[in-house]
């Protein structure tokens, strides 16, 4: 949400100096710009569509219904509505807590929050591996209790949440910090009980800011390679997520079958940054609201 109120501010806050820069300087800066959009944005999207329907549609609908396919499929959904509202409930008692206490270790906890930001998702993986694994903490001990965690199921959904757990409370916190409690005092000072000032007033404050977390962490969650794939044991039609089984098709030299379930991951991350985009422009309107 700071990033929302930020690109929304940033045109208010541009100097009269930048206004009046020379008419070729302008151009040649916007061609820089949509010259690099173009090559290293535009071309290759543009390229993943025509290599997935290079070969037609019944091609392209045969490889995206395949079995092993349809698999990947799944297992990137269940992943991710697993991952997305746990990590929609942590974000919010995180920024809550962050936001409207003060307690011993705060500034530890919001640094543990960054961390998957800071450390490589294969690291996430491989510190799993080291807890849940065969030779691993506990791996000896679940083996015993027929319960295996990697290279199955729960070893994918730890992972896609260890990589998607920034992104609802980094959205909230400093989103939480910049309203400030009044609205919350004098609702208490009203007699509302704690459920009540958190549905009645916080929640309607944050909600575009919650939805735009949730929206950012669930292109992640099905995007997400790097944990999942040291987790997955890369078993195909059982272990295999969207991301997984790319790499695989292209790997055996299925191009076209490579690109069309590319495809998908594409029109997933389309449609996010149009909704996205959306909750931008319902934020700038309602702030525009609020000035008049």
């Amino acid at each position: 949400m700071d990033g929302i109120v930020s690109r929304i501010k940033g045109p208010r806050s541009l100097g009269a100096s930048a206004l009046n820069e020379p008419l070729w300087l302008k151009r040649v800066l916007i061609g820089v710009v949509l010259l690099f959009l173009g090559l290293f944005l535009i071309l290759p999207l543009t390229m993943v569509f025509y290599s997935a329907f290079s070969e037609g549609l019944a091609v392209y609908y045969a490889s995206i219904t395949e079995s092993a396919a349809l698999s990947a499929i799944r297992l990137t959904f269940f992943a991710t509505l697993i991952a997305v509202p746990l990590n929609l409930v942590f974000g919010l008692a995180a920024a809550w807590a962050i936001t409207k206490f003060e307690f011993p270790g705060k500034q530890i906890l919001i640094t543990l929050i960054d961390l998957p930001f800071a450390v490589s998702p294969v690291i996430g993986g491989l510190i799993y591996m080291l807890i849940f694994g065969s030779q691993g903490w506990f791996g000896s001990s679940l083996r015993d209790q027929g319960i295996q965690i990697v290279f199955s199921t729960p070893g994918i959904v730890l992972g896609t949440i260890f990589v998607t757990v920034p992104f609802v409370a980094r959205e909230l916190i400093p989103l939480m910090q910049s309203q400030g409690n009044d609205q919350e005092l004098a609702a208490i000072t009203l007699g509302a009980s704690g459920w009540q000032v958190f549905w009645r007033v916080t929640v309607p404050k944050i909600k575009w800011g919650l939805l735009y977390g949730v929206v950012l962490c669930n292109g992640r969650a099905m995007g997400e390679f790097g944990a999942v794939s040291v987790l997955s044991g890369h078993i195909r039609g059982k272990t295999n997520t969207v991301p997984l089984h790319i790499e695989i098709l292209y790997n055996e030299y299925q191009t076209t079958a490579a690109f069309a379930m590319a495809s998908l991951l594409t029109l997933l991350a389309l449609v996010t940054l149009g909704i996205k985009t959306s909750i931008e422009s319902r934020v700038a309107k309602e702030m525009n609201e609020e000035i008049s």
